[in-house]
């Protein structure tokens, strides 16, 4: 059973720095926000940067060491609290309790057999941590006059939760006191194992985080401080680095979207209990009930008793878990990494080329993805390259030629190549491309390898060379399969093969298929990889990922329109997905 309720000051021995005065430390803290307002560093100096905001980081951690707040005993003699809780305030507790899983974590077993989509799990609104309940606690009159903390639900749930955390008589204590006191998110991670990933695509979300974080922090510093509605606030007597790294840390790797108690629009959340689940490969199993306002989840798949009950996150790439969850999965069928690409402006042929596309439904200049499967590429990107790759008499054809407008359906099918010389090309190109990405890497997939077999790696280091070689690997596979597709057009072309042509009757095989690749480009919805540096709000009513197929709609990660204070402040990108670590 857990130890007394309340935050307690830490104790660090003789760690513990003198008193610092009030003055030196809005000094630095003034001195971290403008150096993280600054104007965005020149190409190849982010590393120098980020270097730079965390020593001042640092710098006030030292200064504010043995000031964080901490609860007494170990994490596991809350969630026997944490349990009954639940169950006084209506949760479904029956069927499962909360286990270690080993390099898992912690996460839910099954106390019986529970069949696969049986409702199994259900949370109740008044449970859960919402922007709305923040109106109605303590922190009310400032979001209230905050347009930041308005404009950014994320940053206001973690400030609820350290205010909460410091309420002794807190409604949530039971939840709060059983969330992990570290977590294994970058925010966490030493500068050598940042540097592990100089080089990959991932490192430039990471120091954003960082830097937005800091930023953030500086801000609501600054803003406790000053701020009359501020006054009664727990936090203004005590708000470290630490505690905000955690509470966002806690939000980052939990916060999910609900409808508002009206039903007419979607708030953040933390939903105690269920945010226990772990992840694995499947389907959406996790709704919300507006009827019975509540969250409901159904079971993955049959579980027998004593089995670990898992839930899916949805369709994320180990980048985003990683950077946002703290965890790398191994078995990732959706890991994916990005290629911008963009017809060049200059090109004679780029009005002809950016007319075709756009009647596509494609931009001329774009983020896509390339993915860890087969096929690598999208429909998308299919109907990009080979507008790219079009000689100027294929593109008239494709403007002005007969039938012009269906053959705009064909461009992100397989089936129809625009000619054999077409394909040829956009695969060479493809192949090129992700060798030529392979060799901006400092180490090799094999280098790789060899690191991750050291015995005395740390968990933080071992995250870091995952996914740095998951980045390669995908690579590699979209190199060998571009050189594979171009033998093969090859082939064609010296056989003479006839070129299929899209007839009417076809129709059906562009709108019945399930193959992405089949789907006619101009009724999809572009799948853009947006290369983003802050808070995403999800549009959509919807819980832990993509495709909702139990009572919800589909996810869509949209950046809303922010002014330039509140890009400035902007948070760690809203994740749909909850994450238990194992700390």
């Amino acid at each position: 059973m857990g130890k007394k309720s309340r935050v307690k000051t830490q104790k660090s021995g003789s760690g513990a720095n003198t008193v610092i005065s009030p003055k030196e430390m809005m000094n630095l803290i003034s001195e971290l926000l403008q150096k993280c307002s600054s104007a965005a560093p020149s190409a190849g100096k982010e590393w120098d940067e980020y270097i730079q905001i965390r020593s001042l980081v640092e710098k006030i951690r030292k200064k504010q060491k043995g000031l964080s707040t901490v609860f007494e005993g170990n994490r596991e003699d809350y969630f026997p609290d944490l349990m009954s809780w639940a169950q006084e305030n209506g949760a479904s507790c029956d069927g499962f309790a909360v286990a270690n899983f080993g390099t898992e974590g912690y996460g839910l077993q099954a106390t019986r057999d529970i069949k696969a989509e049986e409702l199994f799990l259900w949370i109740p609104r008044k449970m859960l941590m919402t922007v709305e309940s923040v109106q109605n606690s303590l922190l009310g009159p400032l979001y209230g006059q905050d347009r930041i903390m308005q404009a950014m639900g994320n940053v206001t749930l973690a400030l609820h939760l350290l205010c909460e955390r410091a309420n002794p008589s807190s409604f949530w204590l039971p939840y709060i006191r059983s969330l992990p006191q570290e977590y294994d998110t970058p925010l966490y991670y030493q500068q050598d194992d940042v540097q592990l990933l100089l080089g990959t695509q991932a490192v430039q979300d990471v120091l954003s985080q960082y830097k937005n974080t800091a930023r953030q922090y500086a801000y609501f510093y600054k803003l406790l401080q000053t701020h009359p509605a501020a006054s009664k606030l727990p936090l203004k007597d005590s708000f470290t680095f630490d505690d905000y790294r955690w509470a966002v840390s806690s939000v980052m790797t939990r916060q999910n979207q609900i409808p508002t108690e009206d039903g007419g629009q979607v708030t953040l959340a933390l939903i105690p209990l269920w945010d226990m689940c772990n992840h694995t490969n499947g389907l959406i199993t996790t709704g919300y009930n507006l009827e019975d306002d509540r969250c409901e989840c159904v079971a993955l798949q049959d579980y027998k008793e004593n089995e670990q009950i898992y839930i899916f996150y949805g369709t994320r790439s180990n980048a985003e878990f990683v950077i946002h969850n703290g965890f790398f999965f191994q078995d990732n069928a959706h890991d994916r990494v990005k290629i911008k690409l963009g017809v060049s402006k200059s090109e004679r042929l780029y009005a002809m080329k950016a007319e075709v596309l756009a009647r596509a439904g494609i931009p001329s200049s774009c983020v896509f993805a390339l993915h860890c499967n087969e096929p690598p590429i999208s429909a998308q990107l299919l109907a990009f390259l080979r507008v790219f790759c079009m000689t100027e008499e294929e593109l008239k054809d494709y403007l002005l030629g007969d039938r012009a407008i269906n053959k705009i359906f064909t461009l992100g099918n397989s089936e129809f190549p625009v000619s054999w010389e077409n394909e040829i090309k956009l695969w060479t190109f493809l192949e090129n491309r992700a060798s030529l990405l392979l060799k901006t890497y400092k180490t090799t997939s094999e280098d790789d390898r060899s690191f991750l077999e050291k015995p005395d790696l740390s968990l933080h280091s071992r995250l870091a060379v995952q996914l740095r070689l998951a980045e390669k690997q995908i690579l590699e596979k979209v190199s060998a399969s571009g050189r594979e597709k171009r033998l093969h057009f090859q082939k064609k072309l010296e056989e003479g093969a006839p070129l299929p042509h899209f007839e009417e009757s076809d129709i059906a095989l562009l709108e019945n298929s399930d193959t992405d690749a089949k789907l006619p480009i101009i009724l999809r919805k572009l799948e853009e990889v947006e290369e983003r540096d802050g808070l995403q709000v999800e549009e959509e009513p919807l819980l832990n990922g993509e495709k909702v197929g139990y009572g919800t709609v589909e996810s869509q990660e949209v950046s809303k329109d922010k002014t330039e204070d509140e890009s400035e402040l902007s948070a760690n990108r809203t994740e749909d997905i909850p994450k238990e670590n194992s700390e």
